[in-house]
């Protein structure tokens, strides 16, 4: 059976985001390019793409983006090649977050 790519929800989120940061726009472009384009069905494949990608409760993944100057939350359904964009934004509001809920 033919696996299917990652299908990235919310793609406007991100958007908006680089719309008010632009120095956000081109690596937040490459992680969507990249992450649209993978067949990751285990944490094992993400962290095999993105090595300082983070892992935490209810199938949240954090990646961190433009040389760790924001972070983005995913919430990843791997039997369903889904990604939900749950948060993108500074460090400094990431820590406002709780990313587990988030």
């Amino acid at each position: 059976m033919l696996q299917s790519r990652m299908r990235i929800v919310a793609l406007s989120t991100l958007r908006t985001f680089w719309e008010r940061h632009p120095d956000a726009e081109t690596p937040l472009r490459a992680w969507y390019a990249l992450a649209s384009r993978s067949q990751w069905k285990t944490p094992a494949d993400v962290k095999a793409a993105y090595r300082n990608a983070s892992f935490v409760a209810d199938r949240r993944v954090v990646f961190n983006i433009k040389g760790n100057d924001y972070r983005l939350v995913v919430a990843v359904r791997y039997d369903r090649g889904l990604m939900y964009v749950r948060f993108v934004g500074s460090h400094r509001q990431y820590d406002r977050i709780d990313v587990e809920t988030i």
